[in-house]
């Protein structure tokens, strides 16, 4: 059987499906009880219980031969890197009594930077903290999601951050939940990293033209991170972490190590609108 985290995410429900689609047996970990119910109509066992609950994640995972392990998104935290460290201690402790074999967990580029990084540095914590939780241990460092730019885009505008005209590595939760459910697949000997990415790198105005042909790119100084982040409901704490972690995609801190491993999914066909 294989635990999946996250199934209420895009990337753990794509690791839920793809696995039960070829036929394993799955059961996956929902907080609300409400959202098992597709999962059970999908042949899944479900489980209720939140990932800080170590006595009752534990059984879970050692009945498990692997598991997803994903950090949920708190973007309204008023201190994002504690609450991550508190969260990834109780997990930690949750793998390591559970002796589950292998885990595969998602991870970030950049995650190999413990600063300038913004809420990447809560995964250099868990490579840290999960590295040695479990015999096999894969992180999928994972580009930047091409799905982030779905809220910048408002009737005919892409609104932008990024360096105009530089080319990033971007990937879809679909591809990422397609890589994971293969890793899970295959354990091995200690911990390692995956990095991974979409079939290719796009620069902004390439990604405003998957969204359709009159799409305008409109580029807004980084001085305009955080009060655009403040309006969405982030906390004072994130506005100001996601602004570090655009400084540090643009710096090119936030990058890979080495050459990512490809997935299939464009950005046209992830975004188009039109």
């Amino acid at each position: 059987m294989y635990l999946v985290t996250g199934v209420t995410g895009n990337t753990g429900k794509v690791v839920a499906e793809t696995l039960l689609a070829q036929g394993h047996a799955v059961s996956v970990v929902v907080r609300n009880s409400a959202n098992g119910a597709p999962w059970r109509a999908k042949g899944a066992t479900v489980f209720t219980t939140d990932l800080t609950d170590t006595a009752a994640l534990t059984p879970l995972l050692a009945a498990a031969k692997a598991a997803y392990i994903i950090s949920p998104p708190s973007n309204q935290s008023p201190d994002f890197l504690a609450e991550k460290s508190e969260f990834l201690a109780h997990v930690a402790e949750a793998i390591t009594a559970s002796k589950i074999p292998h885990i595969v967990v998602l991870s970030s580029v950049g995650a190999q930077h413990p600063t300038g990084t913004g809420p990447i540095r809560s995964l250099h914590t868990a490579e840290s903290v999960l590295a040695h939780a479990a015999p096999s241990v894969t992180f999928l460092r994972a580009a930047y999601f091409l799905d982030n730019w779905l809220a910048s885009y408002n009737s005919g505008t892409l609104h932008n951050f990024l360096t105009p005209g530089r080319a990033i590595p971007m990937i879809s939760p679909t591809d990422i939940g397609h890589f994971a459910a293969v890793e899970l697949t295959r354990p091995h000997a200690g911990p390692q990293v995956i990095e991974i990415a979409g079939p290719a790198d796009y620069t902004p105005e390439e990604i405003a033209a998957a969204f359709g042909p009159d799409t305008q790119l409109l580029t807004h100084p980084i001085e305009a991170v955080e009060p655009t982040f403040l309006s969405f409901g982030f906390s004072p704490n994130m506005a100001a972490l996601y602004r570090e972690m655009i400084e540090g995609v643009n710096s090119g801190r936030v990058a890979y190590v080495g050459t990512p491993k490809r997935g299939t999914i464009t950005a046209q066909a992830a975004l188009r609108r039109s």
